[in-house]
């Protein structure tokens, strides 16, 4: 059956494989030639115990929660656009050539259609052709379809919309968390100067640590609330690209074959 295509996400990797890497071709040696020394100098200081500072600690342990928590409604959200993408090839509406929807016919589609629908759960598409097809029983008017089909494409937008406010929120959550961690590194960092007691090569030493707890913080903070953005900005297009093209459907398959009776009986009339 042939319904509305869009581009696929995955289309867009190619383009990303091959940017990262005339990117790295190209910075990669100018790197090594600015350090003037082998590759792995600049890495020689990482040693387990700095990784395991950099990645574990109380801001970033509640910094992963939230990033897995958003991963988990995220991944929910795109494998429920993928069941939706099935009733595109449920044969809800006819789609040979030639074919017109009669108002006597519409409540019979529209029981065939909850009918078809039913077993693979709610679809967007098939409460759109419900709705579509109570509106022409009662009025008869495609126009009138038309507006139904695109006031449920609205409220259904709005509705995916507003449901993705909890990710939303732990995007913006977990740089804040990364950035109390900064504040409170540099607090403590800071009220280390009052103690006069300290030989200056322990002082320097402990402030150090605290800072680099410090700007560890914002690091992985700002790092995971990359990746969930794009993860955010992927599964929002998938479910905006998901109601345009239910709403194509409609249009394609429903409106366009929709029958009016002409009221030529009411101008006759007028001029007799």
């Amino acid at each position: 059956m042939a319904h509305p295509q869009t581009p696929r996400p995955h289309r867009e990797w190619p383009w990303l494989v091959l940017a990262v890497a005339l990117v790295c071709a190209v910075c990669l040696p100018l790197w090594q030639l600015s350090s003037g020394g082998p590759s792995g100098a600049g890495f020689a200081k990482w040693t387990p115990q700095r990784f395991g500072q950099l990645l574990l600690g109380p801001e970033q342990i509640a910094s992963y929660c939230g990033f897995v928590w958003a991963a988990f409604i995220l991944l929910q959200r795109y494998l429920d656009v993928r069941r939706q993408r099935r009733a595109f090839d449920l044969g809800l509406l006819p789609t040979e050539v030639g074919v017109c929807i009669l108002p006597e016919d519409a409540r019979l589609l529209q029981r065939r259609v909850e009918q078809q629908a039913a077993a693979g759960g709610p679809y967007i598409l098939a409460n759109m052709i419900r709705l579509a097809l109570s509106k022409y029983a009662v009025s008869k008017s495609g126009r009138d379809v038309a507006e139904t089909v695109r006031t449920q494409a609205d409220v259904d937008l709005g509705r995916l919309v507003s449901s993705m406010a909890t990710v939303h929120y732990l995007a913006w959550a977990i740089p804040a968390i990364g950035f109390l961690g900064t504040v409170r590194g540099l607090a403590t960092s800071l009220t280390m100067g009052g103690q006069t007691q300290m030989e200056i090569a322990a002082f320097i030493q402990e402030a150090t640590g605290h800072l680099n707890v410090a700007f560890d913080c914002t690091l992985v903070a700002l790092a995971l609330s990359l990746v969930l953005m794009f993860l955010l900005h992927s599964v929002q297009r998938d479910e905006e690209a998901l109601v345009i093209d239910c709403q194509q459907y409609c249009l394609e398959h429903l409106v366009t074959r929709l029958y009016e009776h002409e009221p030529e009986h009411a101008e006759h009339m007028g001029v007799s």
